[in-house]
């Protein structure tokens, strides 16, 4: 049964979850260097994999993801406006309250609120995800194609309302991607699988 709250106490709850950064959180948790300090700088499973320590970047990637879908479930205990709540919790991660506003791209939290929303949208673009990685090794590309995907998806099975919503979501990770958009164009986005430089690098901040 649904209880109705404000939709904008919804949204600031959605907010505030969506601001907890697992990639910090793990990081200080297992004594790791801070994700914002090293490498891409970005907050996000990907960076902390650059640690060497997978168990940390599959706990970043399951923490950001399930907050994803959290924020959505916990949303339609008091609102129909789920998938906004869903919007809410993204943008949390891309720019936290908690950390000062410093946050990651948004992806696996995107993906994680797809999920929330319907499971055939979730897993369908996380499937996107995986054929372009396993094609051409490159995670942020394959994250732009995702993203180009959810929409489509969305209107297909949640009407075109949700895939409004859906399309911000994207939008947003265009935005926060752009900086890889110009790598990818000029030839020096590196793949999935290349050695990176260590934290302890002082070129690695230039990556």
């Amino acid at each position: 049964m649904q209880t109705e709250l404000p939709l904008l106490v919804v949204l600031v709850a959605a907010y505030c979850l969506g601001s907890i950064s697992f990639a910090i959180v793990v990081s200080w948790l297992l004594h790791l260097p801070d994700p914002r300090s090293y490498g891409s700088k970005n907050p996000g499973a990907t960076n902390v994999l650059r640690t060497g320590r997978r168990a940390a970047a599959v706990l970043t990637l399951a923490g950001d993801a399930g907050k994803g879908w959290l924020a959505v479930w916990l949303a339609s205990f008091f609102t129909a406006e789920i998938a906004l709540a869903g919007l809410a919790a993204v943008l949390g991660h891309v720019y936290p309250v908690f950390h000062r506003f410093q946050g990651g791209k948004g992806v696996a939290t995107a993906a994680g609120v797809l999920f929330g929303l319907d499971w055939r949208v979730g897993l369908g673009t996380v499937i996107t995800w995986l054929v372009i990685v396993a094609c051409l090794r490159y995670s942020s590309l394959a994250s732009l194609i995702a993203a180009l995907f959810a929409p489509f998806a969305a209107a297909l099975l949640l009407g075109w309302q949700t895939a409004v919503i859906v399309a911000m979501m994207s939008a947003l990770l265009f935005w926060r991607h752009k900086g890889n958009i110009a790598r990818l164009l000029a030839g020096t986005e590196p793949r999935l699988g290349e050695k990176k430089p260590s934290p302890a690098d002082p070129s690695a901040a230039s990556h």
